[in-house]
């Protein structure tokens, strides 16, 4: 009785928009790794047959987790990020290398990624944490451990080496803003993320340039009402332009070459147009056939299995990270549309839920749950068009892969046992 009462309390809309997903995009695997001699689309042996597997085992585990009661994911939250924290320190002994990244476990029949638990870990951890202060994080301390939770994964997980992976740890700083962290936190890291850039691309003395330029015209404009804080602005200054004359430094010494040519090729720094095109063919050479194998689907796609570029393996890994590819060269703008709208509803839907939460705990995990998706379908739509560079990040619920698919699935579901038991409380 219980079972079925969860079934009537589930958010089913959100539902549909997860198996549609998952159907779409086994379908672009199957289609991504066919060869005339598969003999069935249940050949557990072929990466289709695989990927199927863990589906089914994604479903399987729904059941389990929408089983237990909502409460356990609170009570448990700080244990699990532990557990997690060492799964990932015990892959510096323990760990099988695969891509050049020391990030599974190997058991057998399955290879384990702890970073892909460790998000729903850290979500859960930090929502956790959020609730139980009930402040709006405003002092210091709070907002310091509430970094911590979200920092230590993180730099765990960058010596592996998998930046992708880190970086989506720091999305999570989303759901402190929502929770009243100060904007100017926020101002902070744009302004840096923009100096380092403009830096690169124009250099260190244009950007002292253009920062005198914007404080003569803040100080003719302003008028007698308004103060203008002297001192935290001249800090500010100061630290901006010593961020500015570090960036070269770290850009040419403490980044390794391949880093330093995906972020030639991304901001066009290179401007011998010989070396940029050698660039694009070997560091770019993923995004460039990406590129090339979208544009040839056109507008409706040259059709289910016609794929002229996916079936001649041009796409490196076209099943797993660069799946979308797939959806652009086989089911042309109509397809990769669709894919998009797919997920901005599914988004849409998920802070819409969030905010009707009653309890912190949920809302924060809610939000939690849409950061993460929100960087991965962002940051791997952007790296396979070319517009972002590339890091390897998979795109939730449609790319290959066991331990993403289950833990995307587990991230998901988790958050919606908390939204039905909110139902089921009459709250």
């Amino acid at each position: 009785m219980a079972g079925k009462s969860v079934l009537k309390r589930v958010d089913w809309l959100t539902v549909l928009f997860y198996l549609l997903l998952v159907t779409i995009g086994w379908v672009n695997i199957y289609s991504s790794t066919f060869s005339e001699a598969d003999s069935s689309i249940f050949d557990f042996g072929a990466l289709h047959g695989k990927q199927l597997f863990f589906i089914l085992a994604s479903f399987a585990s729904i059941v389990i987790l929408l089983a237990l009661e909502a409460s356990f994911y609170e009570r448990f939250s700080s244990l699990l990020y532990i557990i997690c924290l060492v799964l990932l320190l015990g892959l510096f002994v323990f760990g099988k290398t695969i891509s050049g990244a020391t990030s599974w476990y190997n058991l057998g029949f399955f290879n384990f990624q702890p970073s892909e638990l460790a998000k729903v870990a850290t979500a859960l951890a930090l929502a956790k944490y959020l609730s139980d202060i009930q402040t709006d994080i405003k002092r210091r301390k709070d907002q310091i451990y509430a970094f911590a939770i979200i920092l230590i994964p993180a730099i765990l997980i960058i010596p592996q080496p998998d930046p992708g992976s880190a970086l989506v740890f720091f999305s999570l700083t989303f759901v402190i803003f929502r929770e009243g962290l100060p904007l100017y936190y926020l101002g902070i890291a744009m302004l840096a993320i923009l100096t380092f850039i403009s830096t690169l691309m124009f250099g260190t003395i244009w950007v002292v340039i253009f920062i005198a330029l914007i404080l003569i015209l803040f100080f003719l404009l302003k008028n007698k009402k308004f103060r203008v804080p002297v001192i935290p602005l001249s800090l500010a200054v100061i630290v901006t332009i010593l961020f500015s004359l570090s960036v070269n430094f770290v850009f040419n010494n403490v980044f390794e070459q391949r880093h330093r040519d995906r972020f030639s090729l991304w901001l066009r720094l290179e401007k011998d147009p010989n070396k940029l095109e050698q660039i694009r063919k070997t560091i770019g050479y993923n995004t460039y056939q990406s590129e090339k194998a979208i544009e040839s689907g056109g507008f409706f796609g040259k059709g289910f299995l016609e794929g002229t570029r996916t079936k001649g393996d041009f796409v490196p890994e076209q099943h797993s990270d660069y799946i979308f590819t797939t959806v652009g060269e086989e089911w042309g703008f109509i397809g990769t549309a669709t894919v998009v709208l797919l997920f901005t509803l599914l988004l849409l839907r998920l802070v819409y839920l969030a905010e009707r939460q009653k309890t912190d705990f949920s809302r924060m995990y809610g939000y939690g749950v849409v950061s993460i998706l929100l960087i991965h379908y962002f940051i791997n739509i952007g790296m396979v068009i070319g517009i972002l560079p590339t890091i390897g990040i998979p795109l939730p619920f449609f790319s290959y892969g066991g331990s993403g698919l289950l833990f995307f699935t587990a991230l998901l579901f988790v958050f919606l046992k908390l939204d039905a038991n909110r139902l089921k409380e009459g709250i």
